[in-house]
């Protein structure tokens, strides 16, 4: 018996092995998903026989680099970008999967003064009350953030509060150090930093999501590999993964 189980586990050494030596599959992933998909990363690779090479960024800057001609197998983006994508020819529209969509939300750093955000005046009245306010940059939701801003009529009282941020990550994290007191990001960007915690989603007429969506590379030369990495990601297990970071179910294409 003893001897049986150090041959099952030799084999399952040997098995891996051969799995790292293989070229690996590139994959471009919106900071968005960056938690769950660093967590199902080992159960990604032994799903398609192969190791991944994953790399974050915000979806307008993996986008960029796409339309510039960097190499990739696959991209996990927003849905509007991989929509454009498939306009350009960049990714295959044959390829093209949900992956699910996630809130976008006010986090605080953890324990301190919460607040109320029930409602469009409860809102209004925690920004104006913050001494500081990131967001990232080049986030897929600031357009809208700053669309709401408007719509409470407070754009220019907040102007002097308002830090953007080089990406989602150093944004929550200067909330988790006290450098700045609320972040307006997406629910699975606050997954990832330790520290913060969702004070809640933006109320009733405010409330918006951001959808993510997958597609292989129009270039790649592990097209099986990445249909069974996508069709991996539609599985219960990283459906598992990605609501208990953030991201809720696949939702049908608008």
């Amino acid at each position: 018996m003893k001897t049986h189980g150090i041959v099952l586990a030799a084999a399952m050494v040997l098995s891996m092995q051969g799995v790292a030596a293989q070229d690996p599959v590139r994959v471009l992933v919106s900071n968005g998903l960056k938690a769950a998909m660093e967590e199902l990363k080992p159960a990604s690779e032994r799903a398609i026989g192969r190791p991944l090479a994953m790399e974050f960024n915000s979806t307008a800057g993996l986008k960029a680099r796409i339309e510039a001609g960097d190499r990739f197998d696959a991209t996990l983006i927003t849905r509007e970008a991989i929509d454009d994508l498939i306009k350009q020819n960049k990714v295959t529209a044959g390829s093209r999967t949900e992956i699910g969509r996630s809130p976008l939300v006010i986090g605080i750093r953890a324990g301190a003064t919460r607040g109320d955000i029930s409602n469009a005046e409860a809102l209004k009245r925690r920004l104006l009350q913050a001494k500081s306010i990131t967001y990232p940059q080049d986030g897929a939701s600031r357009g809208y953030i700053e669309k709401v801003f408007g719509e409470l009529g407070i754009t220019a009282d907040l102007k002097p509060k308002i830090v953007l941020a080089a990406g989602s990550g150093p944004a929550t994290q200067s909330v988790a150090d006290g450098r700045q007191e609320l972040v307006l990001t997406l629910a699975s960007e606050t997954a990832p930093v330790p520290g913060v915690e969702v004070l809640g989603p933006f109320p009733g007429k405010f409330a918006y999501d951001i959808y993510f969506a997958g597609a292989a590379s129009s270039a790649t030369t592990h097209g099986e590999a990445v249909k069974a990495l996508l069709a991996f990601l539609k599985g219960q297990q990283a459906s598992a993964v990605f609501r208990a970071k953030g991201v809720e179910g696949s939702s049908p294409a608008k």
